[in-house]
């Protein structure tokens, strides 16, 4: 190569720096911060696509705080309140950690978009990574459009709402491995010491082999969120009002046992290697059962059938008044294990409690993602998430149908797509609360 072709690192551009980082073997060293960066830029630009509470409340707050060289440089919304909202929302959020606006915002009004396709003008940014946060039914044309741009994505929990969105992001997934593109999931439970201690201990034979489980997550109806927008607006079309109330409808959110729960399903999956081969489900609505709950349910059980006939059980509910609880457990043929949030305990033959004071979950996952651009060493997790939410999804369309369903049909060959034809303000058709029996498997 000729001196006149050949790049010299200050000819290399901070947009250069990034796309062939996943090429880099090296890294050096900047002096002082004990952070691997590779040589050509220590900032990472960041897109936000989402800026409801969870973009500007946790999103870019936690990446921010995970690794230093942050800059939020791109927003979008479908809402321009969310966006006028956001930058004071950041603000506040930020200063809260003792994190600097000044040098962490960079968003200017020619980077701030506001509609349906804002996610694209993000994406047409000069940015380095995406932070996905907008309702789950988004997100798998959301990644699509990332992996497409040779960004690097942030993905919000779950990824999907349907089968067929399922498919779409473990396609996005292996094209993200192609380009080598990291993809993190917001799995934090997955990055908690006390999970990984634990479980790294069942993997080695702690409890011997298991023969059963257990997933309880019961907790409050959510009554109060966004309180403000609980009754219908006359001048808010069916479309507005559904995804300023996402969380209560089923296209939008998956219901709550895939909107949260998924995080302890995506446990039990980590736990036991594997994804179920069966369920079958049952649940209903008995509390929650106003206009401005949509038409979710506020309980579900279900049975999961594992390789090896390991069965699972779930229950689920958010009841105000219900007892509280939120943990898994395992039994073995030589003893048994339970973990929830910090708690980390195995019974038996090689007894262990976790004892410890681990770093912020939420945080740690986005300087792993941090740290995977910057020493070009891709992370994706975009199979594992999308097994975990669709592990979520049968156990709603058996609930919501009454009836046991297999793995393999509903991954190859469900129909079931909840997405709206048109996705623009206006009317949407009526979708009623399912009735186990009456609404069709699709």
């Amino acid at each position: 190569m000729s001196t006149k072709s050949k790049k010299t690192k200050e000819e290399i551009t901070r947009r250069d720096f990034i796309k062939t980082s996943a090429k880099v073997g090296g890294a050096a060293m900047l002096a002082g911060n004990g952070i691997g960066y590779v040589w050509g830029s220590d900032k990472i630009r960041v897109g936000l696509i989402g800026c409801g509470g969870r973009g500007t409340g946790a999103g870019i707050i936690d990446c921010a705080e995970s690794s230093k060289g942050i800059e939020l440089v791109a927003m979008g919304d479908i809402f321009q309140d969310h966006i006028d909202e956001a930058p004071e929302q950041i603000k506040q959020n930020l200063e809260k950690r003792g994190l600097s606006f000044k040098n962490i915002y960079k968003v200017t009004p020619e980077t701030t978009f506001v509609g349906f396709d804002a996610y694209k003008k993000v994406l047409d940014c000069d940015v380095d990574m995406v932070i996905l946060t907008t309702p789950p039914n988004f997100r798998p044309e959301h990644i699509r459009a990332a992996v497409e741009a040779g960004k690097h994505i942030f993905m919000e929990k779950p990824i999907a709402v349907d089968p067929v969105s399922v498919r779409s992001v473990i396609k996005s997934s292996e094209k993200a491995k192609e380009k080598g593109l990291t993809m993190v999931a917001g799995t934090q439970l997955r990055r908690l010491e006390s999970y990984a201690e634990t479980i790294k201990r069942i993997h080695d034979g702690a409890i011997g082999e298991i023969v059963g489980g257990q997933v309880v997550r019961c907790s409050g109806g959510m009554r109060n969120w966004r309180e403000n927008e609980r009754l219908r607006s006359s001048v808010r079309t069916d479309m507005e009002y559904h995804i300023r109330r996402w969380l209560f409808w089923t296209w939008l959110s998956g219901d709550f046992i895939v909107e949260m729960h998924v995080h302890n399903l995506d446990i039990m999956n980590w736990i036991l290697g594997s994804h179920p081969v069966q369920c079958m489900g049952m649940g209903g609505r008995q509390a929650r059962t106003g206009l401005e709950y949509g038409n979710v349910y506020d309980h579900f059980s279900v049975e999961y059938l594992y390789p090896n006939d390991v069965r699972i059980e779930y229950m689920g509910a958010q009841i105000d008044g219900f007892t509280y609880r939120n943990d898994q457990r395992v039994s073995g043929t030589k003893g048994s294990a339970y973990v929830h949030a910090g708690d980390g305990i195995i019974k038996g033959e090689n007894p262990y409690q976790y004892e410890g004071n681990p770093p912020k979950p939420t945080v740690v996952e986005y300087a792993d993602m941090i740290e995977s651009i910057r020493l070009g060493k891709a992370i994706n997790e975009g199979r594992q998430i999308a097994e975990s939410t669709m592990t979520a999804i049968i156990g709603r369309m058996s609930a919501y149908t009454g009836r046991a369903l297999k793995w393999d049909w509903a991954m190859k060959a469900s129909k079931l797509d909840l997405s709206p034809e048109k996705m623009e303000f206006g009317d949407l058709p009526e979708r009623p609360v399912a009735i186990p029996g009456i609404l069709d498997l699709i």
